[in-house]
């Protein structure tokens, strides 16, 4: 592989490297004779960051010029970094090549804007049009649409593209216009809205045409920033869940901001990625997507925030201490589902043994509940410990969140012990 083209892969990796919504999605499409490659399952291929990201082997920017000057963004026009720009030949061979030796299952497209949208968006798309036209590629591809390209350009890039996504970037227009005064949340929603009619169009089709083509098959997701601006969890899972009411909403990631442009007075002052806020945001988007939760349950006007040392769902228990303790061998599969320790998995098995036998602490440990939190808010056979009514909200999250104690058989200094 010629050196150029490696040297420019440093560069447009590097850059690139600050998405987060990259993982695969289940699509599949078989391998057929003659073409190359496959997508089966989980089919793109993932490594770890340092920090902890999960993102492909072939990420990559078709450029990371840019006409934008978004504060929070590496990649700014004003910043003086090292710059690169892929051919579309470049950036198919190597796709190809990289794909040949097996070091990638998939392409996850992205780009700075260089000209405008459109300019951009049809170099993405020709990237696309060429690997599954030309070289028959039927390997996972997901490209990012370009905030403000033309409905042509979205109809095209469904075709070719597994899932195609648009980044909101920050959750309000107003904290929008401070840091990327260049761009509106218009510009972004009106790409989602073409996706989103072109899979429902597509569904339609095929349901007349079982040969029709398929348009973006696994949907569409996009991504926050988060801490960049002075929004509550609140904001941002309100966003979430009007996002999730389309249909073709896969997925909203969360992105810990990153300071990568600490000359800016406009954004806050920060050492790092404030990564917990963001793993709080998840597990409240997992809640909200198989746990049956809304978002004004999880975050209020009272709790606007997510509690950063205890998880959302044990949050919402000890705010909730009326709705325990749940009588795992009579309440129904959407009660169990709110209980701490109790997955979506394990609730499924609770429903479905209970019919054969009454259920006992011992047998909900095997099942797989966590019983360490579940204890406080269940009731079955042989449960020793008090509910969360008996014991006080305040005293059962002050047990839960107590450090393990010290090894060599020292006990902690906290004692279980029940109030008076």
């Amino acid at each position: 592989m010629k050196d150029r083209i490696l040297e420019k892969l440093t560069v447009l990796a590097e850059s690139a490297k600050y998405d987060v919504s990259c993982s695969s999605s289940g699509t599949t499409r078989s391998g057929k004779s003659g073409g190359l490659g496959s997508s089966k399952g989980w089919g793109l291929c993932h490594s770890f960051t340092a920090d902890g990201r999960c993102i492909s082997l072939l990420k990559i920017m078709l450029t990371n010029h840019c006409i934008y000057d978004c504060a929070y963004c590496i990649n700014r026009r004003s910043n003086d970094i090292p710059r690169a720009t892929m051919t579309v030949d470049e950036l198919v061979t190597l796709t190809i090549e990289f794909y040949r030796r097996n070091y990638i299952e998939g392409l996850f497209l992205s780009s700075g804007v260089i000209r405008d949208p459109d300019y951009t968006m049809e170099r993405m798309v020709r990237v696309v049009k060429d690997l599954r036209k030309v070289h028959r590629f039927n390997g996972y591809i997901h490209m990012k649409s370009i905030p403000g390209a033309s409905r042509e350009l979205v109809n095209e890039a469904g075709l070719y593209a597994d899932r195609l996504s648009v980044n909101i970037e920050i959750p309000t227009e107003q904290n929008l216009r401070l840091l990327a005064p260049e761009k509106d949340h218009e510009s972004v929603f009106r790409p989602m809205k073409f996706i989103q009619q072109g899979v429902l169009e597509s569904a339609e089709e095929r349901r007349k045409f079982r040969h029709a083509p398929r348009f973006a098959p696994a949907g569409q997701s996009t991504q926050m920033i988060v801490g960049a601006t002075d929004e509550t969890d609140r904001d941002i899972l309100s966003l979430s869940t009007a996002l999730y009411a389309r249909p073709s909403m896969k997925r909203v990631y969360y992105s810990g901001f990153i300071p990568v442009n600490s000359y800016d007075t406009r954004l806050p002052a920060l050492k790092q990625a404030p990564l917990v806020r963001e793993n709080r945001l998840y597990q409240a988007d997992w809640l909200m997507r198989f746990y049956g939760f809304r978002a004004d349950e999880i975050v209020d006007d009272s709790y606007p925030h997510l509690d950063l040392e205890i998880d959302p769902k044990l949050a919402w228990a000890l705010r909730n201490p009326a709705s325990f303790p749940v009588d795992v061998n009579r309440d129904d599969y959407e009660m169990i589902l709110r209980v701490p320790g109790i997955g979506v998995k394990s609730a499924k098995i609770i429903v479905s043994s209970r019919r054969f036998s009454r259920l006992t602490a011992d047998s909900l440990k095997k099942i797989g509940v966590v019983m360490k939190k579940a204890q406080y808010f269940i009731t079955c056979g042989e449960l020793t410990a008090g509910s969360v009514n008996d014991l006080r909200p305040e005293f059962v999250r002050k047990v839960l969140t107590q450090k393990k104690a010290p090894r060599g058989g020292e006990r902690s200094q906290m004692q279980l012990v029940f109030p008076e």
